[in-house]
């Protein structure tokens, strides 16, 4: 039996990528957490792990000897990586390749899946959307240049040294237990707060024009699974819908599905320093090597997001501090 390690597991990928593998691979699984966070698992082996620490990494691995590496770990917001640049330079960049080196002392080959971010393309003309993997990348964020650092480390590693490395650029994954900074969370916890009376009726937004490629993020850890058993070394591929939305037409389903009457209104302190106008995935390249696509549409996915806020909130019986 094959043995999946998921570095990061208690992030908000991990949890849906545990159950796809659980459900659906035989495999058996490894998940790694940070000291501080909390996980309780049936059926995997929770072990604390530092990515800051390269012993660490190395003692795990060759302790545990897993077959595949899904490298979730990442600090994964743009917004907070305005505030935070060097956080986010630490565990994208120093902290992958501490993966990257510790895999290739190893005397043996796990295949490695390393998670970049559509926002690596940056600024796209407009004959370059649907962007392709082979497109210039122009970072346009903190984050985004981290991620780009990431890509071509692993292409570097995978060439280099013969390691059984891929890549992906996951666009915008969004569903019910996303951490508010995201936009899709945050505008449903707002909607939930407003409709339990915990706040007025307003919601505040940043830029409603930038238009982003969103899939549910259940769609996505079937691609990771699929790439990890499909995809070639040294490969990146795009894992998004193929189709860009407005964030103001997100905004529309919530206000759409709340139960009442909602005012919008902007909030400078949500407004980033850079905002790329629009990002939209060409997936061609994943359908080709795995035959994926997308199962779930948005419109289920917001809903279900929204209901997961109100039960949420309901559940805590208090407002949730506003991010």
């Amino acid at each position: 039996m094959k043995k999946a390690l998921i570095i990061g597991a208690a992030g908000f990928v991990g949890s849906y990528l545990i159950d796809h593998i659980q459900k659906h691979c035989i495999w058996s699984i490894v998940v790694t957490k940070m000291p501080q966070e909390r996980l309780t698992l049936q059926g995997a082996d929770v072990c604390d792990l530092d990515i800051m620490d390269p012993a660490a990494i190395t003692e795990l691995l060759e302790e545990k000897r897993p077959d595949y590496i899904f490298h979730l770990a990442a600090q994964s917001s743009v917004a907070v990586s305005w505030k935070n640049p060097g956080l986010t330079v630490d565990v994208n960049i120093k902290g992958s390749l501490n993966v990257l080196d510790a895999v290739r002392k190893l005397d043996y080959k796990p295949r490695v899946l390393l998670i970049g971010s559509g926002e690596e393309y940056g600024h796209l003309r407009q004959d370059e959307v649907p962007v392709g993997e082979d497109n210039v990348l122009r970072p346009g964020n903190i984050y985004a240049a981290t991620k780009a650092c990431q890509n071509m480390l692993g292409a570097i590693y995978a060439r280099a040294y013969g390691m059984d490395v891929l890549m992906v650029r996951a666009f915008n994954h969004v569903g019910p237990n996303q951490s508010p900074v995201f936009v899709v969370a945050d505008f449903c916890r707002q909607a939930a707060e407003i409709e339990l009376g915990m706040r007025e009726p307003v919601i505040r937004v940043g830029n409603l024009s930038a238009r982003r490629d969103f899939s549910d993020v259940r769609d996505v850890v079937r691609a990771y699974a699929a790439l990890m058993e499909k995809g070639k070394a040294g490969e990146t591929y795009n894992v998004g819908a193929g189709k860009a939305v407005e964030i103001r037409r997100i905004l529309d389903m919530i206000l759409s599905l709340a139960k009442k009457e909602i005012r919008v209104e902007t909030d400078p302190s949500r407004m980033r320093p850079v905002d790329v106008p629009v990002i939209e995935a060409d997936i061609r390249k994943l359908q080709a090597c795995t035959g994926w696509r997308t199962e779930i549409p948005l419109e289920k996915t917001i809903e279900e997001t929204l209901n997961y806020w109100r039960e949420t909130l309901r559940q805590l019986g208090k407002k949730t501090p506003a991010v």
